[in-house]
Parts: C-alpha cells; structure tokens; sequence
C-alpha cells in the first residue's frame, strides 16, 4: 500500500532526513565513542543507550526514506469553496446536535485526538471536494452511517508545527 503524501510532507520528510544525516548522526556517533572509551563494555550502559539512540536515528532515515520512495502524491490544492487536504472543516453532526471541527490531512499526519483525520478515514473520504452547505453521509461500516451539514471551511492553516510522526 503506498501512502498518500503531498510535496510539503515530503519535503518535511526530507529536511528531517537531511538533518538526521548532516548533524544528529555525528552527534550520536561522538557519544558512543565516549562511552566504548570508558572501558569495559560488558557492563558499560551508557554504550548500550548510546548505540540505542545511534540505531533508532538509522531506524528513522530508512522509514523516511521507504515512505518518500514509495509515496503516492496527492494534490493538496482545492477550489476556494470547497474541502480539500489541510483545510478545517465544521460539521454539524445532526444526530448528536453538536458542531465539531477536523483538519483533513495525509494519512502520516493523521491524529484524531487532536482533530487531524486522514483523507482516507471514512470522515475524510465523504468530506473532501465537498462544499459549504452540502449534507454528507459518513458510513462507518456497513451496518452505520451518520449525517453531518458542512458549516464552515477554513483553508487559512499554517501546517508549519505539524510533524510526520512514525514510531
């Protein structure tokens, strides 16, 4: 399965490889040729966490660099009045008589316990390309479904904070 990515998600995926690769890497290597050069390895548990740290980075560069090479791109351009990725979405949920907000974003950047759903989460499909005003049927599997109402759609979002989390 390729993940869904736009060129902002990739060029954050890249900066971190760079940066991983240019400065954490010889900061974590400095550290375990500190801790080998206290001796005794067999019970030297700074070197142990050191090359713990050391491997995670590798760890992280070759995921980053898996998701780039396999990323499907999505573009994270929409109409002015329509939902599209990194936009804000208010929905009002007729069934609960509440409004509630999402972010729609790419699956990596996806986190619902702080309002960010991934474009390929069942919220995600039936909202984007939708418009102000149009009533969607969100089918959460194929037994439930709910109506919301779209109410607002913000497109002013800065995404400068959001990170590509992995692990």
């Amino acid at each position: 399965m390729h993940n869904q990515l736009t060129k902002t998600d990739i060029k954050k995926m890249q900066d971190e490889i760079e940066e991983r690769k240019v400065v954490v890497r010889h900061e974590l290597l400095e550290h375990v040729k500190e801790a080998r050069a206290q001796g005794d390895l067999s019970e030297n548990f700074e070197y142990y966490a050191a090359k713990r740290e050391k491997n995670k980075n590798e760890s992280r560069i070759r995921y980053l660099e898996r998701m780039i090479r396999t990323a499907e791109i999505v573009d994270d351009t929409s109409a002015d009045d329509e939902v599209g990725i990194n936009d804000s979405v208010t929905v009002f949920v007729e069934e609960d008589g509440v409004e509630e907000t999402y972010r729609l974003v790419t699956t990596v950047r996806g986190d619902a316990l702080s309002g960010r759903v991934s474009i390929e989460s069942p919220i995600g499909v039936a909202l984007l390309g939708r418009k102000c005003g149009d009533k969607v049927s969100i089918k959460v599997n194929d037994s439930y479904s709910y109506d919301v109402v779209i109410r607002n759609i913000d497109k002013n979002n800065d995404d400068s904070e959001d990170e590509i989390n992995a692990f």
